[in-house]
């Protein structure tokens, strides 16, 4: 395991502080980096079901990076040690020194398959933003300001553990996605970490499965997410 990781672009290091700011909106469960040969993976948690029970969907999102030489690492550290560290190097610096203090978190054991994803289509980014702003309505509508842990947390299952609405407006072939049982969290994932390409730009976000897997490839990043429930056989 190595101690450091040497990234191919200064710029690179910006663009993983920004994602840790992003990420630091959501949650402070910390950010699991884990470097294999040449790439880096920067896994975040948007949202994890609290108990066995839970509706609530385990929604991960996922940044990859070049590296400029084979590394390996999977470390779980802070979110704040990671942003600190970058923020003290000079803009220039590519060698990122990685934390002696670790996270034990449950959500960093688990790790989404790597292959045998089959593809159902795509979305268009401007529904899943619209599904995501949607979504965030109607939890501050339906949570009062002094409601319990447990009030929002029914809540938020309820939202986020939803199948996301799909039609012909929304993706070319919607009957593949509609079985798919989409969690509505993927959508708040993509867009509270700013993966979905503008308003407007006309971009569009691939889907593929695997399982109760769910992956989104969009302009910025990827979210995979694990449903509560098997989609039906397509």
């Amino acid at each position: 395991m190595t101690d450091s990781l040497r990234f191919a672009e200064a710029v690179s290091l910006q663009d993983l502080s920004t994602y840790i700011k992003r990420a630091r909106r959501i949650q402070e469960q910390g950010i699991r980096l884990q470097a294999v040969g040449q790439v880096l993976a920067a896994w975040v948690p948007v949202m994890t079901p609290g108990s066995l029970l839970s509706r609530l969907p385990a929604v991960l999102g996922l940044r990859t990076v070049a590296l400029a030489e084979d590394s390996r690492a999977d470390v779980t550290a802070e979110l704040s040690s990671i942003s600190e560290r970058i923020a003290r190097m000079n803009p220039a610096e590519t060698e990122l020194a990685l934390p002696p203090s670790r996270l034990s978190v449950p959500w960093a054991a688990v790790t989404p398959p790597r292959s045998g994803w089959d593809p159902l289509g795509s979305l268009r980014d401007d529904h899943l933003r619209a599904q995501a702003q949607s979504g965030i309505t109607q939890i501050t509508q339906a949570v009062p300001t002094t409601a319990g842990a447990a009030v929002v947390e029914q809540v938020r299952e309820q939202v986020w553990g939803a199948d996301l609405q799909v039609d012909a407006d929304a993706a070319a072939e919607a009957q593949p996605l509609q079985d798919a049982a989409i969690p509505a969290g993927a959508a708040f994932g993509a867009h509270a970490l700013n993966f979905l390409a503008p308003e407007g730009a006309g971009g569009t976000t691939a889907v593929h499965r695997r399982g109760r897997w769910i992956r989104l490839s969009s302009q910025g990043g990827y979210i995979l997410c694990r449903s509560t429930r098997e989609p039906a056989t397509l």
